[in-house]
């Protein structure tokens, strides 16, 4: 391993990961008293999807590609889709005074999440795509890495500023998911 592969797979790696940071931002702002092992989990749930799509576009890049590039115009509108559902659940959550905070997002939300933010790296697998498979696998794995750490960071700071908002987070942490959908559609899209 070179230091230009390294250096390349941790600029993929920060760059996938900015949804994902917003997303744990927001999650932790609904939930501000989240316990360290499940930030972890949470963190490893946007890394485990951000390891994952990258690989699995590698392996369409070698073996789907036709078909793949068919569905590719649908993941702006899956990604939208899925953080419009989750973000509006918790914008009216907060409007109605609901107490999501004690709870915080539930497994299904977070899996959707991870989704959601991670789609975007199917690409990933095109750009990988002269890499063998140990290489795409090891830049895979640096991308989870980055993204685990930047999202336990989103954590940190979504608890500390989620404590100050006290009630108001959850409706903030809506309108960030919402946001966050606008943008990868229109990323997508234009």
């Amino acid at each position: 391993m070179n230091t230009v592969f390294l250096f390349n797979s941790i600029l993929l790696g920060v760059g996938l990961a900015m949804d994902a940071f917003s997303v744990s931002l927001a999650n932790a702002l609904s939930e501000p008293a989240m316990s360290r092992p499940r930030a972890c989990a949470i963190a490893g749930t946007f890394a485990f999807f951000q390891f994952l799509m990258p690989e699995i576009g590698w392996i369409c890049v070698h073996t789907l590609v036709e078909r793949f590039a068919a569905l590719q115009r649908f993941v702006p509108w899956i990604a939208l889709f899925l953080l419009l559902w989750i973000g509006g659940s918790m914008l009216r959550e907060g409007v109605r005074g609901e107490t999501a905070s004690t709870a915080g997002v539930g497994v299904g939300a977070l899996l959707m999440q991870g989704v959601a933010t991670s789609i975007d790296a199917l690409s990933v697998g095109f750009t990988i795509a002269e890499y063998g498979w140990a290489a795409a696998l090891c830049c895979s794995l640096i991308i989870a890495a980055v993204t685990f750490a930047i999202c336990l960071a989103g954590l940190d700071i979504g608890r500390t500023v989620g404590t100050r908002l006290s009630g108001r987070a959850s409706v903030l942490g809506g309108v960030i998911l919402i946001l966050i959908g606008l943008e990868i559609f229109l990323k997508g899209i234009f």
